[in-house]
C-alpha cells in the first residue's frame, strides 16, 4: 500500500505537503521559490518554441489574426434612426440646392443666348434700313459692270421700295 501512494500526493506527511509539518516554516519559501521558477520556465518554453514554416508557404501570415466577422463592433459607430433621417434630409437639401443652382445657370445661359440672337437680328435689320439702295431696272447695266462692282451688288426684295415711290410713267399717263 505504501508503494501505491508514493508517486501521488496524499493526505499523509510529505515534503512540502503542509506548512505545519516538521520544518514547515522553512519548506514554505522553498516551495514558493520552486513554483516561481517553474512558472518562468513554462512561459519561456511557450515563447521559445519556434513557429516553423506553415504548410501553405505564406510565412508573412499572422496565425493570431481573427476574421473580420469575429471583431467586436462599437455601438458608438452605429447611428440612431433619427440621426440617420436627419442626415438624409440634409443630403436631400444639398442636392436640391445644387440642382437649383444648375437650373439657374442654365436659364442664365439660355437668356444670354436669346439676347445675343436678338441683338444680331436687330443689327442686321438696322444695317438693311441704313443701306442706300439703287434699284437696277435695266439688266444690261449688270452685263456692262466690272467684276469689282458686281461683287458689291446684292439682291434685295425691292417690292416695298417700288410701292413707296410711284413710277413716273404711271403718273404721266394719268
Amino acid at each position: 500500500m505504501e508503494g501505491e501512494n508514493e508517486g501521488t500526493p496524499g493526505p499523509g506527511p510529505g515534503p512540502g505537503a503542509t506548512p505545519e509539518g516538521p520544518g514547515g516554516a522553512a519548506s514554505a519559501p522553498a516551495a514558493a521559490r520552486r513554483r516561481r521558477k517553474g512558472g518562468k520556465k513554462r512561459q519561456e518554453a511557450v515563447v521559445a518554441i519556434p513557429r516553423g514554416k506553415p504548410k501553405s508557404g505564406r510565412v508573412w501570415k499572422d496565425p493570431g489574426k481573427k476574421r473580420f466577422s469575429h471583431m467586436i463592433q462599437d455601438k458608438a459607430l452605429r447611428s440612431s434612426w433619427a440621426r440617420k433621417m436627419k442626415e438624409r434630409q440634409e443630403r436631400k437639401l444639398v442636392r436640391d440646392l445644387a440642382r437649383q443652382l444648375e437650373e439657374a445657370k442654365q436659364r442664365e445661359k439660355e437668356e444670354k443666348k436669346r439676347r445675343r440672337e436678338e441683338n444680331l437680328k436687330r443689327r442686321l435689320e438696322n444695317e438693311r434700313k441704313a443701306e442706300i439702295v439703287q434699284v437696277i431696272r435695266n439688266p444690261l447695266k449688270l452685263k456692262r459692270a466690272k467684276k469689282k462692282q458686281l461683287r458689291r451688288v446684292e439682291k434685295r426684295d425691292t417690292l416695298a421700295l417700288l410701292q413707296k415711290t410711284p413710277v413716273r410713267r404711271s403718273t404721266a399717263t394719268e
